[in-house]
């Protein structure tokens, strides 16, 4: 049976991998603690969950939707655009998404021709480089500097530039490194953007999940001539608890959402109705449920990150904002007698029963993902277990 050569060549997602063998695993009775999905562990608050019913209840979710959503939550996504990057946007500008990761994909859909090149820094979301592909672009990896967080420069992205580029793709705080690019730094690569038309899509997802006072700026608020050459990617996924209800949008120019909107149409035409309410309550009601769990996640941020530092041969600075821990495990490898990281994060499933994601699927072979987004009790005994485990192999 013939499949098509896009098919192929597309490597799964590493973390829905890691996720499930890690509950394949458990399915079968072993003890496994999952520290591998990027999900907070909150139910969606209530007054959430009431707007979606009562839209249930009412009838109003019965029914088709315009493809990119309807005009109540455009507007609700202009207004929080408005207070938290004050910018403004008009409701043309918006289209809304079956997720943010579907708002990416039909981005790339619309903006790159066979051969088009998207620089992406690294380390970078898995998804990123798969989707250019599946679009027939070509994705431009730039390998951040562990040494500056991560974090890519204006030179090396004028060294990556050719007459192919088309895009330019930052994520700030970054999966899965949790690090913030400063203001500065986001102007320079703004300018350098504008002046080499090149386009700048900004997924701001983690944009609410900043810790220990550190602030996040988002890019398209830093100018006019910035936002005007800007894609901004976002949803209600993260910041609210609402990985399930599947809301995404992508707001900026014209002619792109207009191009996008197309292919909304002929894709997936709107997303499930009650969503939709929901995330209008989620963008204009009150914000004390994101407050606490903000806080919640600062807290086990700060209990954790001791712990994973105190690994032999694990090395990492501290996360700015996000919900994972991104550690350098090269000297732990080389401790351990691995050659692979896939390896160790293979035997830390199989033996010390703890599920993390390998840090080849992120760019970065010398490193693994954890998440804190769940209890931090479960975080401590999975980070326990690989301390343990670490140590044994280094002993033995």
């Amino acid at each position: 049976m013939k499949l098509a050569k896009r098919v192929l060549e597309l490597e799964p997602s590493v973390t829905l991998e890691a996720t499930a063998k890690a509950k394949a695993l458990k399915d079968s009775g072993v003890d496994v603690i999952g520290l591998t999905v990027g999900e907070p562990d909150f139910a969606t608050p209530k007054n959430i969950q009431d707007a979606a019913i009562a839209a249930i209840k009412s009838g109003a979710a019965s029914f088709y939707t315009p493809a990119t959503g309807i005009l109540p939550l455009k507007q609700a996504i202009v207004d929080y655009l408005k207070r938290q990057y004050k910018t403004d946007y008009t409701t043309s500008q918006v289209v809304v998404t079956t997720g943010a990761k579907f708002a990416l994909y039909c981005l790339f859909q619309a903006i790159c021709d066979e051969g088009d090149e998207v620089i992406i820094p690294t380390p970078y979301w898995v998804s990123y480089g798969e989707q250019v592909g599946l679009a027939d672009g070509v994705p431009v990896l730039v390998k951040g500097n562990e040494a500056n967080e991560f974090k890519v420069t204006v030179e090396q992205l004028e060294a990556a530039r050719t007459d192919k580029t088309v895009a330019i793709l930052l994520n700030s705080p970054t999966n899965p490194t949790g690090m913030i690019y400063t203001r500065d730094e986001l102007e320079a690569i703004g300018n350098w953007a504008v002046k080499n038309d090149i386009l700048i899509i900004a997924d701001d997802i983690y944009g609410e999940l900043v810790y220990n006072g550190n602030e996040w700026f988002p890019i398209s608020g830093i100018s006019d001539a910035i936002k005007e050459n800007t894609i901004v990617i976002n949803g209600v996924s993260k910041t609210w608890s609402m990985t399930g209800w599947r809301v995404g949008y992508a707001v900026g120019p014209l002619p792109i959402i207009k191009a996008m909107a197309d292919i909304i149409s002929q894709a997936t035409s709107n997303l499930t109705t009650a969503s939709q309410y929901a995330a209008i309550e989620a963008l204009n009601g009150p914000t004390d449920s994101i407050i606490e769990m903000r806080e919640a996640f600062e807290a086990r941020l700060n209990e954790a990150y001791p712990l994973v530092t105190a690994i032999p041969g694990f090395k990492l600075d501290k996360p700015r904002g996000a919900f994972y821990l991104f550690p350098n495990v090269r000297e732990a490898l080389d401790k351990m007698g691995y050659d692979d990281v896939n390896d160790f994060v293979n035997d830390l499933l199989e033996i010390a029963h703890v599920g993390v994601v390998t840090g080849a699927g992120f760019g970065h072979e010398d490193n693994i993902r954890l998440s804190y987004a769940s209890d931090i009790e479960k975080i401590k005994e999975g980070i326990r277990r690989i301390h343990e485990f670490v140590e044994s192999k280094i002993n033995d």
